[in-house]
């Protein structure tokens, strides 16, 4: 069973939890976006909160959507304005998730997302994994593994 992690990150917890997948033989695709957010912090969030509320979808750099290689798929978001990111946004749009197993796992600075969980589980009939602030939290792997046994 072939399996990927696809993910957004923005402030390095995606990286995090990359790290994670990647030590349970999981192949890792990062979605990067074309055209950065702004460096200042307030700037950053009202403009992904902005985006993430709007349901844009990002120009992505070199993204592959072909995933028929794979029977299971983990999509990595932050949460911007109690939504996925907008580069996931466009991940959504062009990834053929029919006859996979979905998975997602957000992370957030609050560790709760209640709109994006429901939106996912409705749309995707997917199981969703909240996290908080990952990249500080050396407790984040136990969470996962309890989802994600090898």
């Amino acid at each position: 069973m072939k399996k990927l992690f696809i993910y957004y990150s923005n402030t390095g917890n995606g990286d995090a939890v990359s790290g994670f997948f990647e030590s349970k033989g999981y192949d890792i695709r990062k979605v990067i976006p074309k055209k950065e957010l702004p460096k200042s912090f307030f700037f950053k969030i009202m403009t992904g909160g902005f985006l993430a509320g709007l349901h844009v979808k990002s120009k992505l750099k070199d993204f592959d959507p072909d995933v028929s290689a794979y029977d299971e798929i983990v999509i990595g978001s932050p949460i911007w304005n109690g939504l996925p990111a907008s580069p996931i946004n466009t991940v959504l749009r062009d990834v053929d998730l029919t006859q996979k197993k979905v998975y997602f796992v957000l992370y957030s600075g609050s560790g709760s997302a209640p709109k994006a969980v429901q939106l996912l589980k409705d749309k995707y009939n997917a199981e969703v994994v909240e996290l908080r602030e990952p990249k500080q939290d050396p407790e984040f792997g136990k969470k996962l593994a309890a989802k994600f046994a090898d």
